[in-house]
């Protein structure tokens, strides 16, 4: 084990011999170096004392080292991780830098024979200026052993505009004899084009493919058939300043066999005067246009009510940079079904304003946007989060509540009467639900919902996972209806102000239900029980949990816990609502009897529990039989998936199956960039490539290329619109397909059938795994055939396939 011996650190600075900081825990610094965590004095852990007695060594003289480096090495190796460009290009500067420099001199033996015993010195010739290399590398170049290499071969490719190809020549040359020769006029460039004119080889190629098909001929100045080697093509960079030659350079990334500087300009047989109007056909440019398009493209389809959904949309995720301009030019759509110009945009406003009040949002949120004048309108103004939340059918739900609890075990009506009795003592307390799948959590959560709302009571039901908030009647994800942040930490409080709509409606609420609660974060509960403490008004109830309301949180800790990026299992038992003080005042209930296996108990005793360790196409014929018959079939979806544990997984299985399904494929391009106003070192990365961020991927991001045919499954990547079942995980199906918007219907959840439009919009991921942040505007779907397993949290499914490929 390595020791820092006498150089040990103190608690206050670093080793007095060089070395490793004393940290109290692992950190990063501003610069990216890690600084592992390292205890001083206080911080001991271990201790071990020498046999001959005397020195005590101590967990401070240990320095951080990789075990199995050690253990393979017999030695001390620092390890670091290169996670910054600053970093990277510290690593080529040193390993080009070149050998030592020495300076030496040569001293004769004065009993070599060989010496003549001259006296002359000339001291200048006896000092040399050379480099330095250990034995071993000498003795390797020696024999001849290989020093470098390179694999594959990169070839730089250049490109340019019509008639401006460099032209070299000689200063001797006459410039008119260089001009008037033959192949002035053809370029490397050029003479690839011309080359798709007669080869089928490079019409499925890019330029930057077609080298690893063909060889280029300088002297001939013309291409031909590859006959060995491999070699990948790279354009070189244009930065956007230049203009025209960037947005060429973005065409010739995904044009395919040009023939013609007109080709690269022409996008689904349409020519565009010029590169960028192409760019922007491709989806490559980031432009309120495109939305302006997208609705165009929807009035075709539908009615103004659907066109306002999908304003409403684009509206919720930010997407648009200057909405009146949209507003302005397509607001006529909406109002198809209203009335005169004035009173019809007033109206197609209120409209949208209840729509957002709906996600707890209003267009005064928009500046920019105009605001609906009406004399009836104060109506809104009321508290329309609390008017929601009682805006209920009583004698419907004291029906539903009458059959529910006639349905009711003992060990289910037991539970129900303890939450409820505490409910109306109105004390406050805090139980958690433990039982696995099938014990019908949600069905005591849907008992509750009707028994309290049909006393116009007000309960709050949410949950961890947009899907498992999709089985609760009324129910929301938390992070929307209790405003939690992102990221969260160990003193954050929920985005909740005294005086706000929501929270009094808080303050009004007689029960929170949050279901699935194993999956979120410690940080999270204890966030929104400082921030209930604050705002209910009950001063006799400002100490107790949670503000004195009465908290019920449901789930299974086997199944999903939180996720920790790179975290220990320690790490992520941790982070659960078990190692969190609250636990110390809560009731747990549990429920033991699995409801879904007493249903079925024949019909699953008959069947045995299948390992599928096949290929995708067993997997796929086994969950989808008869699939090209049943590709449009939105029930055929409904209840079936291919579960897998990895995203990598659930692409190869997506792509595979949507190669079996008929009908023409349409293919989505997103648009990529760096947040600069996120990135420290933004000039470090202006050179990033475009086909270098369109091959990241990551989860919670769609992939740069999609691909969709009509009557595919699909899943919503972020939350939309929750009202209207439009959550991060609803499975929908493809009923049309545009250039700038996707129609579907909804195939899970409370609003199966209903029909929506789906716009792009610009997503980046919560925790970057780069040293940047990715701006991707894309579609926020994926084909949904296949799906992880924590997407699946919540779901019921009658057909399910395991694959757990490595």
């Amino acid at each position: 084990m390595p020791f820092c011996g006498r150089a040990k650190a103190k608690l206050t600075g670093a080793l007095s011999k060089g070395g490793k900081m004393c940290e109290v825990a692992t950190n990063q610094n501003r610069g990216g170096a890690c600084h592992i965590a390292r205890p001083g004095e206080q911080g001991c852990f271990l201790q071990k004392q020498q046999p001959s007695g005397g020195r005590i060594w101590k967990a401070q003289y240990i320095v951080p080292y990789n075990p199995r480096l050690l253990r393979k090495y017999q030695a001390y190796i620092n390890v670091e991780w290169c996670n910054q460009s600053t970093s990277i290009k510290y690593l080529f500067k040193y390993i080009n830098k070149g050998y030592d420099r020495v300076t030496v001199v040569l001293i004769h033996d004065d009993n070599d024979p060989t010496h003549n015993g001259s006296t002359h010195n000339d001291e200048i010739k006896e000092y040399l200026d050379c480099r330095y290399i250990c034995p071993c590398e000498s003795t390797w170049r020696i024999f001849g052993f290989p020093i470098h290499g390179r694999k594959p071969v990169v070839e730089r490719l250049h490109f340019h505009l019509p008639g401006q190809h460099s032209v070299v020549y000689e200063d001797h040359d006459d410039i008119d004899d260089v001009l008037s020769k033959q192949s002035i006029s053809d370029s490397k460039f050029i003479s690839w084009m011309n080359t798709n004119q007669n080869s089928v080889e490079g019409r499925n190629l890019t330029y930057a493919e077609f080298v690893s098909k063909f060889v280029y001929n300088q002297k001939k100045r013309c291409w031909h058939l590859r006959k060995k080697g491999y070699t990948i093509g790279r354009l070189l960079w244009v930065p956007p300043i230049i203009g025209k030659l960037f947005y060429l350079r973005m065409m010739l990334t995904v044009c395919k066999g040009p023939t013609s500087f007109e080709d690269l300009r022409t996008v689904d047989n349409v020519q565009y005067p010029t590169y960028r109007e192409a760019c922007f056909a491709m989806g490559f440019l980031q432009d309120d246009k495109e939305f302006i398009e997208a609705i165009k493209e929807a009035k075709d389809w539908g009615s103004a009510h659907y066109i306002r959904k999908l304003f409403v949309l684009l509206l919720l995720t930010a997407t648009m940079n200057k909405p009146e301009q949209v507003w302005d030019q397509t607001w006529h759509w909406m109002a198809d079904d209203i009335l005169d110009d004035r009173t019809l945009q007033n109206l197609v406003f209120l409209e949208i304003e209840q729509l957002l009040q709906a996600n707890q949002r209003s267009l005064r949120d928009y500046p920019s946007m105009p605001y609906p004048e009406d004399v009836n309108f104060p109506t809104y103004l009321d508290n329309s989060l609390i008017l929601a939340e009682l805006n209920y059918n009583n004698q419907e739900l004291r029906s539903e509540f009458e059959h529910l609890f006639s349905q009711m075990t003992d060990e289910q009506a037991s539970i129900y009467n303890q939450i409820v009795e505490v409910v109306n003592k109105d004390e406050g307390g805090m139980f958690f639900l433990y039982g696995y799948g099938g014990t019908r959590k949600t069905y005591i959560w849907k008992t509750l919902a009707s028994s309290l709302r049909a006393d116009n009571k007000i309960e709050i039901m949410v949950a961890s996972s947009s899907i498992a908030s999709l089985l609760l009647p009324g129910g929301r994800t938390a992070h929307s209806k209790l405003k939690i942040l992102v990221p969260v930490f160990e003193d954050s409080t929920c985005n909740i102000h005294q005086g706000t709509q929501l929270a009094e409606l808080l303050n009004q609420t007689s029960l929170i239900i949050w279901d699935e609660a194993p999956m979120a974060h410690k940080f999270f509960f204890e966030a929104l029980d400082h921030n209930l403490r604050d705002i209910i008004k009950h001063n006799s109830k400002d100490n107790k949990i949670f503000g004195g309301k009465v908290m019920v949180f449901g789930g299974d800790f086997r199944q999903i816990l939180p996720v920790i990026s790179r975290g220990s299992c320690f790490d992520i038992v941790n982070t659960t609502i078990n190692s969190s003080y609250l636990l110390d005042h809560c009731q747990i209930l549990r429920l033991t009897k699995n409801m879904r296996l007493q249903n079925n108990m024949q019909a699953t005793y008959q069947e045995e529990i299948v390992a599928f360790a096949q290929w995708i196409i067993d997997i796929v014929s086994s969950t989808f039989p008869d699939l090209c018959h049943h590709h449009n079939d939105r029930e055929y979806f409904q209840s079936k998936a291919i579960l897998a544990s990895t995203n990598e997984t659930v692409q190869q299985v997506n792509d595979y199956i949507l190669t079996l399904i008929p009908g023409e494929q349409m293919e989505y391009l997103s648009s990529d960039s760096v947040d600069k106003s996120e990135t420290i070192e933004s000039c470090h990365f202006r050179s990033l490539t475009t086909e270098f961020l369109n091959s990241l991927t990551t989860s919670g991001l769609p992939n740069n290329c999609l691909k969709l045919k009509i009557g595919t499954p699909i899943m919503l990547l972020r939350n939309f619109d929750q009202t209207q079942g439009l959550c991060n995980g609803t499975r929908l199906t493809v009923t049309r397909l545009a250039k700038h918007v996707i129609a579907a219907d909804i195939i899970y959840g409370t609003n199966i059938g209903d029909h929506v439009y789906i716009p792009r919009m610009s997503m980046s991921p919560t925790q970057s795994p780069w040293p940047f942040k990715l701006l991707r505007r894309q579609f926020p779907i994926m084909l949904s055939y296949a799906m992880t397993i924590n997407k699946s949290q919540g779901q019921s499914l009658s057909s399910l396939d395991f694959t757990c490929q490595n």
